[in-house]
């Protein structure tokens, strides 16, 4: 399969899974969290995505292709550790909980392997 944008990426389409997951469930989180956790945890989850599409932009220039994909693994450990906030602080199940650290665990080993094996991702000049 070609792969002609980030979106093609299944790193790109579990982070966007996520996101709208987080979404989708802190919409029930407590009024008191809009400002806090409810808007901190959309933004790392989003954040995942927004930040591929930018390594994916760098791709002619190794270094900037992967300082990018540490800072999509920075969010997806942001996002992890904000899930865990919520399910202690009992927005979320522990089955809700389970299932999404589970796709955060699957995104970062992914992003791992791109970071550790950036060439096949790269634009050669030749």
């Amino acid at each position: 399969m070609q792969i002609n944008s980030a979106k093609d990426l299944k790193v790109y389409q579990k982070g966007y899974e996520l996101a709208m997951r987080v979404f989708h469930l802190s919409q029930s989180f407590p009024p008191e969290e809009k400002f806090a956790l409810t808007s901190q945890i959309r933004r790392s989850s989003r954040s995942i995505c927004l930040n591929l599409r930018e390594a994916w932009a760098k791709r002619r220039y190794e270094a900037h292709f992967i300082s990018k994909l540490t800072d999509c693994d920075g969010e997806n450990s942001e996002t992890n550790s904000s899930l865990d906030f919520a399910k202690d602080c009992g927005y979320i199940t522990v089955e809700q909980h389970g299932e999404l650290i589970s796709i955060c665990v699957e995104i970062g080993k992914m992003l791992g392997s791109m970071i550790n094996n950036p060439a096949p991702f790269l634009i050669s000049d030749r």
